[in-house]
């Protein structure tokens, strides 16, 4: 493993625990001593993802993590919660019962983790997922939510 403040490529593991789909590596540098985490997860298959217009690209987890990131901007929502919800969204994705994925599930999935985590952002998020094209959709979807 190559550290990432010096490049050296030894260094040796202090710590590994399993954490949901992957392993925690605590690591420290065997030339500048500083310490950073790695972490493994499975290679697993390769999802593809349908949009609406029916073309396809692969699913990618950054997009994802950037989705739910924009819609809690500026919230007081932790990376953590960020991370937490895209690696339990995935792994929802994973145990589909195919690699092809309609967009519209993967939407529906973000939706339910932001009304649990912060309504805001689920409103932020709702807005240019479902398309709202004036203030009556946002007063719609503030009633639902309210209404629970």
């Amino acid at each position: 493993m190559k550290c990432p403040y010096c490049s050296f490529n030894e260094t040796k593991v202090l710590d590994s625990r399993e954490i949901e789909d992957s392993v925690k590596r605590r690591r420290v540098c065997q030339k500048c001593e500083k310490r950073f985490n790695t972490f493994e997860r499975v290679e697993s298959l390769h999802l593809i993802v349908i949009k609406k217009d029916k073309s396809r690209e692969p699913f990618d987890r950054e997009k994802l993590k950037k989705g739910i990131m924009r819609a809690c901007e500026k919230r007081p929502v932790s990376m953590a919660s960020i991370e937490d919800a895209v690696n339990k969204i995935e792994a929802k994705l994973r145990t589909l019962s195919t690699v092809e994925i309609q967009s519209k599930i993967i939407g529906e999935e973000v939706m339910k983790a932001l009304k649990k985590m912060d309504k805001v952002g689920y409103i932020r998020f709702a807005s240019v997922y479902r398309e709202f094209e004036d203030p009556g959709d946002f007063k719609k979807e503030i009633q639902t939510l309210i209404k629970g």
